[in-house]
């Protein structure tokens, strides 16, 4: 799994809750990262992404559209948070084709869980 959380503090704890639920999680910081991770060959693909929307700097819903529409999440699901005052992103994340889109303090409560139904491991 990957995740683009550029907040080192809040991707640790997503990193670390994901992990315990047994989930190998790659945290990635930024979206040429992300991008080259994705298109790498040689790396087993990915079964889900996990993006953080809270990053006044990252447009989390032009990035899903951009790399969908290069061929770069073909099989890959993708769960997105954001902050819960701000619906406005929460709309534009589900627009954008994210499979899962929730509040951030959900992210932090039930992330193993929907990481989980995404990958169709429970």
């Amino acid at each position: 799994m990957l995740a683009l959380v550029p907040d080192l503090l809040f991707g640790s704890r997503v990193q670390g809750a994901l992990a315990a639920a047994g989930d190998e999680v790659e945290l990635i910081g930024d979206v040429p990262q992300l991008r080259e991770r994705l298109s790498a060959v040689h790396e087993p693909r990915a079964q889900v992404l996990v993006v953080d929307l809270t990053d006044a700097q990252l447009d989390g819903a032009a990035v899903r559209e951009s790399l969908a529409g290069h061929g770069l999440l073909e099989g890959v699901k993708t769960l997105a948070f954001y902050s819960h005052v701000d619906v406005e992103t929460g709309q534009r994340a589900r627009e954008a084709g994210f499979d899962v889109v929730v509040p951030r303090s959900r992210m932090a409560r039930e992330g193993a869980e929907l990481v989980a139904r995404l990958a169709g491991d429970r």
